[in-house]
């Protein structure tokens, strides 16, 4: 079943001065299915991050549709947008965007406090969550005392402590240095095999080659996608890179 479902979507900015138009997103469509695991790349002024905040409901688009679980995003009220998001979207940021006043424990919690979840269910999903993802031990740190993966990974505790539908992740690992990296892409890895739907825009082929389908995005359109399929995480590499040299030279269209 398809959780998200973008159709024909397009995004035309004005420019401040003079009136000209810039459009970032031209008729983009696609799917992704429920407990899929899928990166978009694109180069810098692509329009990958145009269309994130979109699908974070950060913006609105000029034309088009954005259906979550068959729900329009565009339907939601201002008044309702941020409880949506919260009851329905986690998300995990390049910068981390913990509160560097509140303990790890508190910035993980944070969402669940927002809504009103009770003080035992929130312990109940802290525990196993924060034992599952190697932080028990530093719940009552505050971010500026520990080391940048142990920030993501308080970042990712916090996205989906609340269960969300879909977890929209921008440039993950553009912060951590590799050790770093390949424990959070195994954690992806980890939660999208257990059932978890991820949605990651990123610059790098090494944390594009842990998903199971990569869409690139081009002059604001969906130039291309390939699948990971049975292939190897060093064989998605490849294909990545691949696909990335037709891109940047130039070549046709696949």
């Amino acid at each position: 079943m398809a959780i998200l479902r973008v159709g024909d979507l397009s995004k035309v900015y004005t420019t401040r001065f003079g009136g000209n138009t810039v459009e970032a997103l031209k008729n983009i469509s696609f799917s992704v299915e429920e407990g899929e695991y899928v990166a978009i790349m694109g180069e810098s002024g692509s329009g990958k991050t145009t269309l994130l905040n979109i699908l974070a409901a950060l913006d609105k688009p000029t034309s088009g549709e954005v259906l979550l679980n068959e729900k329009s995003l565009l339907s939601i009220s201002e008044k309702e947008i941020s409880a949506f998001r919260r009851e329905h979207l986690g998300f995990v940021f390049q910068d981390f965007n913990l509160l560097d006043t509140f303990s790890l424990r508190d910035n993980i919690l944070l969402p669940l406090v927002l809504s009103g979840t009770n003080y035992k269910e929130m312990e109940r999903r802290l525990k196993p969550l924060a034992q599952r993802l190697e932080i028990a031990d530093l719940l009552q740190k505050f971010p500026y005392e520990v080391s940048g993966g142990q920030k993501q990974r308080a970042a990712v505790a916090r996205a989906v402590i609340t269960n969300p539908m879909l977890l929209l992740a921008d440039e993950p690992t553009g912060a951590l240095d590799s050790r770093a990296t390949d424990g959070l892409l195994q954690l992806f890895t980890q939660l999208n095999n257990d059932g978890q739907t991820i949605l990651m825009v990123t610059h790098s082929i090494k944390a594009a080659s842990h998903a199971k389908r990569v869409l690139f995005i081009k002059d604001g359109e969906v130039y291309h996608q390939i699948y990971k399929g049975t292939g190897t995480t060093d064989e998605m590499y490849q294909k990545i890179s691949d696909t990335l040299t037709v891109i940047t030279t130039g070549g046709e269209r696949r």
